[in-house]
């Protein structure tokens, strides 16, 4: 690994719970100028799509953040088993979530969430051979829904803005990608 082109001088945390800690970093720049970094630090998650052949299974919940329901592929991370792989959290939050398990799962990338404020980043699987089974629902994921949607309707939910997650939407970029190098093959 290379050395940082910026370097942290000293850090502060300013707030702290179960899923997240903010902190600000007093940073020295490559000219020796100084500057002040506000950093999100958040576990990486995992974000799976579910795609039975014909069909792509998303999920809909409230989002307090934004004060909306959208759909977006199952995703989440798995803060209280900080050793779980991702692939470990993929498995769990699909069967979470949706009640699917699937006997095939490939990653299809990392991205980052925001990387201009945190440091989080999003495992991306898909997810086929899938089995259906019962959701077991968090006290948080409370009043989430499934269902399975072909591709065209995922993209009018992208243009109605029913479907606004940032993550979902680049998962949906890879899941093109992999299906066109799947059908060239």
């Amino acid at each position: 690994m290379s050395e940082p082109e910026i370097k942290r001088i000293d850090t502060k945390v300013v707030y702290k719970n179960r899923w997240m800690t903010v902190r600000e970093d007093r940073v020295r720049r490559p000219n020796g100028d100084h500057g002040l970094f506000g950093v999100v630090d958040k576990p990486d998650f995992s974000l799976i799509i579910p795609f039975d052949g014909n069909k792509l299974h998303l999920v809909q919940q409230y989002r307090y953040p934004v004060n909306g329901r959208f759909w977006e592929f199952p995703q989440g991370s798995r803060e209280l088993e900080p050793d779980s792989t991702p692939e470990q959290a993929a498995a769990t939050e699909l069967k979470e979530e949706t009640g699917l398990s699937a006997n095939r799962m490939l990653k299809l990338g990392k991205l980052f969430q925001a990387y201009g404020y945190a440091n989080q980043a999003v495992h991306v699987f898909l997810a086929t051979d899938l089995r259906a089974g019962e959701p077991s629902l968090s006290d948080e994921e409370y009043g989430l829904i499934s269902q399975p949607f072909t591709r065209n309707q995922c993209d009018a939910m992208l243009m109605d803005g029913r479907l606004a997650d940032l993550a979902t939407v680049a998962a949906l970029h890879l899941f093109d990608n992999h299906m066109k190098t799947a059908t060239s093959s």
